[in-house]
């Protein structure tokens, strides 16, 4: 196609306008910048906000926030047990290095997790600032008068009566209010509204939402938890070198730990001893005795999930175990060791395994002074010899049984390098062998002794096994305001979801006869079938007011929902 060109000096009437309109260049479409406006900082930053602060943002990350928290309940987290963390990661060489890097074993001080944490706390913040004026303007507006034509609406009745439209109209006013409708008279009309709750508990549920948010938060920063374990006898004080471990959050200090102590004085384990719950724990109780500084002892039966309380911190009982008394002689008798040894259970039937770590051991040909070290497998209940080795068939402590395989060496503890009490740095050590050149080993019952070769001395299992338990002391503020949120966001979630919010409009007005028309209509913001019912209540209820005119309907007719006049 050829060029098209424009004369305006053949059209006299636009005269020299018209000649600098030729002159002028015309704008093409390939001369525009394509993609229209851009948005500039501000504009970017009230998108992102809006983004941000809508439903559906706020639904993806509690969906987020929900799906991070399952890697927190299903590998096991520093924060609750670092030796479960240990063993997962020694049966899991290839798969912890992974895990580490993506922070699962801190899953609730991760990044990733405390990132989505800080934008729904946002996100939450910025739909109720708003919502919460939107709602206080609803509280202080009145409900908007009739619509022109009340037939349109789902449920809608009418009857004419000999009352006077002011009478009418004063009766059903009355009669609004005394169902606790906010009603008041527009025009020919009065205007009722029911049913704010509704939108009170949408909005009590989210700032229950945030309620919770910040309690959580509040009680990671402040929190104090750590383990002890405690041998029937033994003791505990609330001080930090008292912790086998010890977390706490970064805004705590050590000397907000409350003073307290306690005593172990007994724990009692009874199982199923018969049928499919075999071995099941009965009862699983721990009896102490405690005191807080210028207080007497008070005694205290501690349970799974009955703690002993004291100014808000809580003493949770964990576990149990045994704890074999065993006594060490050198080569001359003389006693060198001498305690209960509590080793640490494997399985459901605390078969249980530890070490017993001499310090003050024997001195050798040479005159060279070693230590003893013993490996320690002890079961409860033993099930018999056999070719593997020996598990416990009952939790209980019916038949006990010590195995125990002995070294001599260097226990590795005078480096001052931290080290597992339950297992023994064999590096530095050798195996006791006997005079058959094998490696030391023996099963030991109640009051029996494993002789040392080579003048060592003995290890004799006395008859007495005691019992220990674990207690988990825990400090965790705000967990009152986290239970009130979470009650209290049922209970608007409740609101939201079974209050309904409706309207109802009774319009009164003399008709050309001279008798009073009446009409009712309701609408509701959600469908129910309700709201047909609760149109004819008030209807028959204001008709006995305001009765059918003589030779009218006898009664006003109310339509099924839907229904259109």
């Amino acid at each position: 196609m050829g060029t098209t060109s424009m004369n305006n000096t053949e059209d006299p009437e636009l005269g020299e306008a018209g000649a600098q309109l030729s002159t002028a260049p015309v704008e093409t479409a390939a001369d525009r910048t394509p993609g229209g406006p851009t948005l500039g900082v501000i504009g970017w930053a009230r998108w992102f906000w809006r983004q941000l602060t809508s439903m559906r943002v706020a639904l993806i990350l509690l969906f987020l926030l929900s799906l991070g928290a399952i890697p927190g309940s299903l590998i096991p987290q520093n924060s609750v047990d670092e030796m479960k963390v240990q063993a997962f990661r020694d049966r899991h060489e290839t798969l912890a290095p992974l895990y580490d890097k993506l922070q699962f074993f801190d899953v609730y001080s991760s990044v990733w997790f405390s990132a989505v944490y800080i934008l729904l706390f946002v996100s939450l913040i910025g739909c109720i600032v708003p919502r919460s004026w939107q709602f206080v303007g609803q509280l202080r507006s009145r409900p908007p008068g009739a619509p022109g034509r009340l037939t349109r609406l789902p449920a809608y009745t009418t009857w004419r009566t000999a009352a006077e439209p002011e009478e009418v109209r004063e009766a059903a006013l009355t009669m609004l209010r005394g169902r606790r409708f906010r009603a008041h008279g527009v025009g020919d009309a009065v205007a009722a509204e029911k049913g704010y709750l509704r939108e009170a508990g949408n909005l009590v549920f989210h700032v229950s939402l945030i309620v919770m948010l910040i309690a959580f938060a509040w009680g990671q920063l402040f929190k104090s938890e750590g383990g002890k374990l405690v041998v029937e006898g033994g003791g505990f004080s609330n001080t930090l070198t008292q912790y086998d471990d010890f977390k706490s959050g970064s805004l705590f200090g050590t000397d907000e730990l409350t003073p307290f102590s306690f005593t172990l004085d007994s724990f009692t384990g009874t199982y199923a001893r018969s049928g499919p719950q075999r071995g099941t724990p009965r009862t699983y109780e721990a009896a102490l005795t405690w005191s807080t500084p210028g207080s007497a002892d008070r005694k205290q039966v501690v349970e799974v999930n009955r703690p002993l309380e004291v100014d808000g911190t809580k003493v949770y009982l964990n576990g149990h175990g045994y704890a074999p008394v065993v006594t060490v002689r050198d080569g001359k008798g003389d006693v060198v060791f001498q305690d209960a040894v509590p080793l640490l259970p494997i399985d459901n039937n605390v078969t249980s395994t530890g070490a017993i770590k001499v310090m003050d051991g024997y001195r050798d040909k040479n005159g060279k002074k070693d230590q003893l070290g013993f490996q320690a497998f002890f079961v409860p209940t033993f099930a018999g010899a056999g070719k593997g080795d020996m598990f416990s068939q009952f939790p209980g402590l019916e038949f006990p049984v010590l195995a125990l395989t002995g070294y001599h060496g260097s226990l590795g503890v005078d480096a001052g390098l931290p080290q597992n009490v339950y297992q023994l740095d064999t590096r530095k050590m050798k195996q006791f062998k006997g005079a058959d050149g094998e490696v030391l080993k023996q099963r030991l019952l109640p009051g029996e002794t494993m002789q040392l070769p080579d003048g060592a001395g003995s290890i004799t299992f006395e008859k007495d096994v005691k019992e220990w338990a674990t207690f988990q002391i825990t400090r965790q503020p705000a967990t009152g305001w986290a239970l009130t949120g979470a009650v209290a966001a049922i209970g608007g979630l409740a609101a939201s979801l079974f209050i309904r919010r409706r309207r109802v409009w009774v319009r009164a007005v003399r008709g050309e006869d001279g008798v009073t028309v009446v009409e009712m209509a309701g609408l509701g913001r959600s469908e129910s079938a309700k709201l047909p019912e609760e149109l004819t209540d008030l209807a028959l209820t204001l008709h006995a007011q305001a009765p059918t005119a003589p030779g009218e309907t006898e009664e006003p007719d109310v339509p099924a929902e839907g229904a259109q006049q």
